[in-house]
């Protein structure tokens, strides 16, 4: 079996909703970082086997194979094609996979993989029916019942299970914000991220935030602990990572970054949803023969605090190692492209830190959870 190489990943910045991204094109959004990741590795774009991006809510300008379209807007060869795949937060996650999956297989050497999503100009739930998907299906209700099905649900109730109280999801929002701003002011995004259009650093992070703001803010639901405070930011943003076999890396001059050691999904109550990573996570873990001490950094999707400190609790990874440069509560979730943006940040702190294994993993609509171990060349 090939190998799967990481030897380029950059991001655009994140913009906040209706910030500096919010009038580009998402065509355009993926189209400039695809091209940068082309320049920057070097590689003839003529040699590209497929272009694989994460989108949810493909409707109007990420209708149409987002990806194709993207490569086609960035002024790439028309021989090369795209697939847009859609595992809801972890879409851009899952078209990497997908890409080392082709790799491996030996059916292709170079895949360029990420996610892109405006959610400026396309509404989070835009695709979903009215009432939501499971709506109206007999099959779903005879196994789930007509009860409520919501990612706020969700955080509450694992807030509720794990015995959180709201302080414990604000104090681990507050380190989200303080440790993004710290990542921003000292230079640590620079190397990953493109600028475009007026945007060339990521606007989400909050300066100005404070405990006392946060504890004034009203709850998502009635009764509930979340609050928009622990909960990801609506944003704007796209990412590309270059994927290589082994012979794509010696045909092109290639520098390997770093090897995919280990890509796994694993499902879960659909219900509760939020919990998947923790179950993957120690399947991922066992699958690859690591141990969670065995990790220099992990990245925990943020979608709500509840999830990463759930995840904390079961796992027993050292909080000093998970999100060092913020998460999504504060640097913000655009949905398809968060996957890919956080392997793209995971790589270049490992580098920065000198650290050998990183772990990847996000909660996903349905249940569901992707788990990408990679380790440092």
């Amino acid at each position: 079996m090939e190998t799967a190489y990481l030897v380029g990943a950059l991001r655009t910045p994140v913009g906040r909703r209706g910030g500096g991204l919010a009038g580009v094109h998402p065509a355009d959004l993926a189209g400039q970082v695809i091209a940068a990741l082309l320049d920057r590795t070097g590689v003839d774009p003529a040699a590209v086997d497929d272009v694989i991006l994460g989108c949810v809510d493909t409707l109007g300008p990420q209708a149409g194979d987002i990806a194709r379209t993207a490569w086609l807007a960035a002024g790439l060869p028309e021989h090369v094609p795209g697939v847009t795949v859609d595992r809801q937060c972890g879409s851009g996650q899952q078209a990497v996979h997908f890409a080392a999956q082709a790799v491996m297989s030996g059916t292709a050497d170079l895949v360029v993989a990420g996610g892109v999503q405006s959610m400026s100009q396309v509404p989070i739930g835009s695709a979903m029916a009215p009432g939501g998907p499971y709506r109206g299906s007999a099959g779903w209700a005879a196994r789930y019942g007509d009860q409520e099905v919501s990612q706020f649900r969700s955080a509450d109730d694992i807030a509720a299970k794990w015995g959180l109280g709201r302080a414990d999801l604000e104090e681990w929002a507050l380190a989200s914000h303080r440790r993004a701003v710290s990542a921003i002011d000292e230079g640590r995004f620079r190397a990953e991220t493109v600028p475009i259009s007026v945007c060339d650093r990521d606007e989400c992070p909050r300066r100005d935030t404070s405990a006392e703001r946060m504890a004034g803010l009203a709850p998502l639901r009635p009764g509930g602990l979340t609050t928009a405070a622990t909960s990801s930011q609506i944003a704007d943003g796209a990412a590309a990572l270059l994927v290589a076999s082994g012979h794509g890396v010696r045909a092109h001059g290639l520098r390997p970054r770093a090897v995919i050691r280990h890509l796994s999904a694993r499902g879960g109550d659909p219900v509760l949803m939020l919990t998947a990573p923790i179950e993957a996570t120690a399947h991922a873990l066992a699958r690859a023969g690591l141990r969670v001490t065995d990790i220099d950094r992990f990245e925990v999707n943020e979608a709500f605090a509840s999830v990463v400190l759930a995840w904390l609790a079961e796992t027993g990874a050292d909080p000093a190692r998970v999100n060092v440069n913020g998460g999504a509560i504060a640097l913000g979730h655009p949905l398809g492209a968060t996957g890919a943006r956080l392997l793209t940040s995971l790589l270049h702190e490992l580098e920065r830190c000198e650290g050998r294994y990183g772990l990847l993993t996000m909660c996903e609509g349905g249940g569901q959870a992707n788990v990408t171990v990679i380790e440092r060349r």
